[in-house]
């Protein structure tokens, strides 16, 4: 421990001694927590216990006063210092000399207590003996002190963040248990087990058989942990001696605690021991969870069908079983609009399932909740590297096409079930955006033409639909581009592209138009993104520049919204890279470039909103590192501007842009140093290298170095950082094959900051420039600005020093404000 921590820390016990002081709040407590531990894991507790004997005068006096003053924060915090400092068997058995652990956990403890009402105090007695249970000794003391039972009863404990601990302490305590007791061999026979895993097994088994859910849920909860935490093979004995008792649950009606019950399979199903050729019970595993997929409701069983398919180990005929368990919502829903199921496939042999129908027309909410979640899950499968069962591509369209048909109402349904269920599902906004995920999903497999067709013919309809939310218009818009981007119809002269396009250009413009800001903003996204990949197909351009869409992206530029300008900007930007401005290649040309050009400048200069001033920056950027002559036409002129405005900018992202502006002009100005050749012979060098020619010798290389220079000394530390990093590579470039620099030519940044002040009556000198980069620490700086500004009031130090000041025990009030 710190010399100075050790000073402070008796006035600080003491302060949280006396019932007197108050404590500011229980965050400063659990900082001074998590210090506790940072030193115990460095150190010997026993050593820190001795050097320190305010810490055991600090418990001691909890104990004895039996909470009749203390508060009970403090107190939570002493059971969990406790449990800090008797991690370790020195620590603990220095503790237990004068019984002080068990009467912080014994029966006699806080348990008896007026304070142990407090949810805080019976979490900070858990929160202790996790801690302490790291070894034999510890695991004696529980079995001995009665805690143990303690625990059983708090698993019921009415909050639920100490209930979810005590199981969780539970499943530490059975596995410490069966460490220790490694020498016993496990067997079937519960009797050849450790005591205290006995009783806790016990305890589950009595659970398990128990007809109240919230105990059926309380062991299951421990074994979810158990096998999720505990991979030896102690577990597979253990599963094969409560399996029966877990298939048995499944014969009630109803069936209790079924998502405890799917958690269970599954943490069981991913343990390492069940992967293993040479596990005994893997098969017990496998035909409880093919009869819990049987058993459970579809959005029970969903969870559990995902999951086993996820697993590689698991049987096919499992497979099997799970994915048509999880494709029952979406074939209810083409059987009871009528449609066929398409090709052959794996959805052809789900059954309709009664049960299935009933939880999608049983209410909106609840049919709402299937369909969702049974989309989401099959996204997770569809994005897996490796499938093993067959993938039904054109059954799965067919089916999101329907959901979202009779989610907008345009659904014609001739059963009286797909009536009923138009009817539930009409105006499902969160269905439409999760349907539309889907589909943008399913462009990436290979789909037959007709239902490429309907799927453009129904993204068309959300698009054009005025009834559509501006959420489900940015979901229209992304799934539109993902077809476009994955799966393009063939290119020709009359090529469904084209058409598509045609069609859609007309729904763009007017989604320009809307009145609703997000949906504008969502259509110039689009706009930019697909330009972005389109913009060289011909049948692209031609029906773009016959559209009025580029002009109106550039009058966005002007809206009331920053974000729209922001995105205007963007997409304008794209536009023209691609040339695909309003006015193409013609006697306006120039004009129109110089324009653009105007107004960015413009709206960096004066807009006062910080997202457009960024978005403007980002295009120049992009303008200059992918080399557009044609618009940037004097590029030093432009980044000398640029470099102006955002120097003064007041938005940190704003001149970070604009020191990512400069690296791109110095790298295409200078070039990337490029590695040497490792089978070039090293010669000796009589005389350092000197600076490469050229280098700093243009006044706009030197007001980049005299930009980035300021912004070193920037208050937003990921600017310096980005300043930093920038000065690094401009004098690596100055001289390339130059050594580290000696400590004692390292200039200050007091006397930078003095260079730079002279420099502001007009352009340095080069030699005067390459001598004051050449003088840096730069190495240095970088490490410093890699701390957080706050690293020295996080420190320990400057905690206890906070605490006593709150508490009125220091002269002067230094309290840091964090």
């Amino acid at each position: 421990m710190d010399p100075e921590c050790s000073r402070l820390l008796p006035a600080l016990c003491a302060m949280l001694a006396d019932p007197r002081q108050l404590v500011a709040d229980d965050t400063c407590l659990e900082k001074l927590l998590d210090w506790f531990k940072t030193v115990t894991e460095a150190e010997s507790s026993l050593q820190l216990l001795r050097e320190n004997p305010c810490l055991v005068e600090l418990l001691s006096h909890v104990w004895e006063l039996k909470l009749q003053d203390v508060s009970p924060g403090v107190l939570a915090f002493a059971l969990r210092l406790a449990g800090i400092l008797a991690a370790q068997e020195d620590g603990f058995q220095y503790l237990q000399q004068g019984q002080l652990l068990l009467g912080l956990f014994g029966d006699s403890g806080p348990l008896s207590w007026a304070a142990w009402s407090t949810p805080g105090v019976r979490s900070g007695w858990i929160g202790g003996l996790s801690s302490l249970a790291r070894h034999p000794s510890a695991l004696h003391f529980l079995a001995d002190s009665g805690a143990v039972d303690t625990i059983f009863s708090l698993q019921g404990d009415p909050s639920l963040f100490v209930a979810s601990a005590a199981s969780q302490l539970l499943a530490h305590v059975l596995a410490l248990s069966m460490q220790d007791g490694a020498v016993w061999h496990p067997s079937p026979q519960g009797s050849a087990w450790p005591p205290c895993a006995r009783k806790i097994v016990g305890h589950v088994e009595e659970s398990l058989c128990s007809t109240a859910t919230p105990q059926v849920t309380q062991a299951l909860n421990v074994l979810s942990t158990t096998f999720g935490r505990c991979h030896s093979s102690w577990t597979e004995v253990l599963w094969g001696q409560l399996s029966p008792l877990v298939a048995c649950l499944l014969e009630r009606d109803p069936i209790p605690a079924a998502h405890s019950l799917v958690d269970l399979l599954l943490s069981v199903a991913r343990s390492p021991v069940f992967m293993s050729v040479d596990c005994a019970h893997v098969s017990s595993l496998w035909e409880t969870t093919a009869q819990a997929l049987s058993c459970l409701s579809p959005t029970q069983a969903g969870p559990l069908a995902v999951g086993t398919l996820k697993l590689p180990h698991s049987p096919q005929a499992l497979r099997t079983q799970a994915f048509t368990v999880l494709l029952q919502p979406l074939a209810c829903v083409l059987r009871a609009a009528a449609h066929s199921l398409g090709p052959p496939g794996l959805l052809d042999r789900t059954t309709s399932g009664a049960m299935t129908m009933d939880a999608l027309l049983s209410s909106k909410s609840a049919g709402m909740g299937l369909l969702c979640q049974t989309l989401a899950h099959l996204e997770e499968l569809q994005l897996l590297p490796q499938r093993s069962v067959p993938w039904p591509q054109a059954s799965l369209l067919g089916a999101t096409v329907t959901l979202l048909r009779l989610c907008d109402g345009s659904a014609a349904p001739s059963s009286s079930e797909g009536g009923r269920l138009c009817a539930t599902l009409a105006g499902c906004v969160r269905l439409q955006r999760v349907a539309l995920d889907f589909l943008g999903t399913l462009s990436q497999e290979t789909s037959p033409q007709e239902l490429v067709l309907q799927v453009y013919a129904v993204l068309l309809d959300s698009l054009r639909n005025p009834s559509s939310s501006p959420t489900v218009l940015k979901k229209a818009f992304q799934a539109t581009l993902r077809w476009f981007l994955n799966s393009p119809p063939p290119v020709g002269a009359a090529s469904l592209s084209l058409h598509t396009l045609e069609e859609l250009l007309p729904v763009l413009q007017k989604r320009l138009c809307s009145p609703c800001w997000e949906v504008r903003d969502s259509a110039l996204e689009f706009l930019a993104l697909l330009s972005r990949d389109q913009g060289g197909q011909a049948y692209f351009r031609q029906a773009l520049l016959a559209s009025e869409v580029p002009a109106l992206a550039h009058q966005l530029l002007q809206d009331p919204e920053s974000y729209v300008r922001a995105s205007a900007v963007t997409a304008v930007g794209q536009l023209y890279s691609q040339g695909l401005q309003a006015h193409p290649a013609g006697p306006r040309y120039p004009e129109a470039q110089q324009c653009l050009l105007e107004d960015l400048l413009r709206i960096l200069s004066t807009d006062p909103e910080g997202f457009p001033r960024r978005a403007a920056v980002q295009v120049f950027t992009e303008w200059l590192r992918d080399g557009h002559a044609d618009i940037v036409q004097e590029p030093e002129q432009l980044v000398a501007t640029v470099l102006l405005v955002t120097g003064q900018d007041l938005d940190w992202e704003v001149r970070a842009q604009g020191l990512e502006l400069a690296r791109v002009f110095l790298s295409q100005t200078l070039g990337q140093p490029g590695p040497c050749c490792p089978y070039t012979a090293s010669l000796p060098e009589a005389t350092p290298a000197a600076p490469c020619p050229g280098v700093l010798r243009t006044p706009s290389q030197r007001q980049v170095f005299v930009f980035a220079l300021r912004a070193l000394f920037d208050y937003d530390r990921p600017v310096a950082q980005k300043a930093c990093d920038l000065l690094l590579f401009l004098r690596d470039r100055t001289a390339p094959s130059s050594g580290p620099l000696e400590p004692g030519h390292n200039s200050d940044l007091a006397s930078v900051e003095a260079t730079l002040q002279r420099w502001q009556s007009g352009d340095p000198e080069p030699e005067v420039v390459l001598a004051t980069l050449q003088s840096m620490d730069l190495e240095g700086l970088r490490s410093q600005l890699a701390k957080s500004s706050d690293h020295v009031e996080k420190g320990p130090q400057s905690l206890l020093q906070d605490m006593l000041a709150t508490a009125g025990a220091l002269q002067e009030n230094v309290a840091d404000c964090y």
